[in-house]
């Protein structure tokens, strides 16, 4: 609430200075730092770095890998555009070059469209000649974009290229794996570690990339989970007791558990869990006392402390050697982090 008035009242003063003179204008002297790490100085009172990127950390992130990804897509077509010179024999165009040699013999069928339209749910209502002319338009720019991409790939194998503009690092946290369930080689060399909510719907799609992953890296990744119950979801702490009760009796029933439960959250009651447990092969006179007694509820408490420390705001959120990712994004934005940190 108090952040909620602040940021009305900042507003409200910023409209206010916009709309008097310069002598109201609050006095910012903008000018380099006295030492490294400080951010301003109110009178002796000195604010830090750390203190004002405190809270915003994501935030910072998104925005310096948007000014990233605008420098690197215009170093990518100037790239592109040096190579297609190097080996333009003929003197084309690079629109002429790209349509003779990387993205020729592009045509799209009236099955894709139609695949398109179905894909995307759009109404028959809306189906015009225009419309479908729109979405061929459409899919021949994509495919030639995989075209280029292929393209670029094989020749970048076959000359250097180094890039020197830096990469933007996501906010990075220490965590305290603990006692959390954990899945994998204690000295892996990556560690990822999920906030999650078993009745959260985008969770049931982070447990499909956990999936992913340890297919794609086996005993290479430890998988680590902490619950983070959100309190509109009013099932998710019981399923979260539920999840360390099964652990109790072994990592490998509360994996069980865990799939189970994302598969179907519609079966997060109590008599549902039990259900549940009983058929993964638990104790099931130990798992329902546990249950019954909430025996876990302060290590799920734990758990959502621990995630609020580090600015965990929604579920899932993931840290990959501590670095922070928000939500179930491509299974890509992963494995680019964990090549990474596995060649390091």
């Amino acid at each position: 609430m108090k952040n909620a008035v602040l940021v009305a009242l900042l507003a409200l003063l910023t409209f206010a200075v916009a709309c008097s003179d310069s002598t109201s204008k609050p006095q910012f002297n903008f000018k380099p730092a006295p030492k490294e790490g400080l951010a301003a100085k109110v009178g002796d009172l000195e604010i830090s770095n750390a203190q004002l990127n405190d809270g915003i950390e994501s935030e910072i992130y998104e925005a310096e890998q948007k000014l990233f990804e605008i420098r690197f897509n215009k170093l990518k077509g100037i790239i592109i555009e040096k190579m297609i010179e190097k080996d333009n024999k003929a003197g084309l165009s690079a629109d002429d070059y790209l349509n003779k040699h990387i993205s020729k013999d592009i045509v799209i069928s009236e099955k894709e469209i139609d695949a398109f339209i179905k894909d995307q749910a759009i109404p028959a209502e809306h189906i015009n000649p225009q419309i479908r002319e729109k979405i061929k338009s459409y899919l021949e720019m994509e495919r030639k974009k995989e075209a280029v991409d292929k393209w670029l790939a094989s020749e970048t194998k076959k000359t250097k290229v180094e890039v020197y503009i830096p990469k933007p690092r996501r906010p990075s946290f220490e965590i305290n794996v603990g006692d959390a369930p954990a899945l994998g080689d204690k000295d892996a060399k990556v560690t990822v570690v999920e906030f999650s909510d078993f009745q959260c719907p985008f969770c049931a799609k982070g447990a499909d990339i956990i999936k992913g992953l340890k297919k794609k890296y086996g005993s290479k990744v430890r998988f680590v989970f902490k619950n983070f119950p959100l309190p509109f979801h009013n099932q998710a702490e019981g399923a979260a007791v539920a999840g360390l009760c099964a652990n109790e009796q072994s990592t490998e029933l509360f994996w069980k558990m865990h799939d189970e439960m994302f598969a179907d959250q519609t079966k997060l009651d109590s008599a549902a869990l039990k259900a549940t447990a009983k058929k993964i092969g638990v104790k099931a006179e130990q798992f329902n006392k546990c249950l019954d007694e909430n025996k876990y509820l302060t290590k799920v408490q734990a758990d959502m402390e621990e995630g609020k420390k580090i600015k965990v705001k929604s579920t899932p959120t993931f840290f990959i050697n501590g670095q922070l990712i928000n939500g179930a994004q491509p299974l890509d934005v992963f494995t680019d982090i964990i090549d990474e940190e596995l060649a390091r």
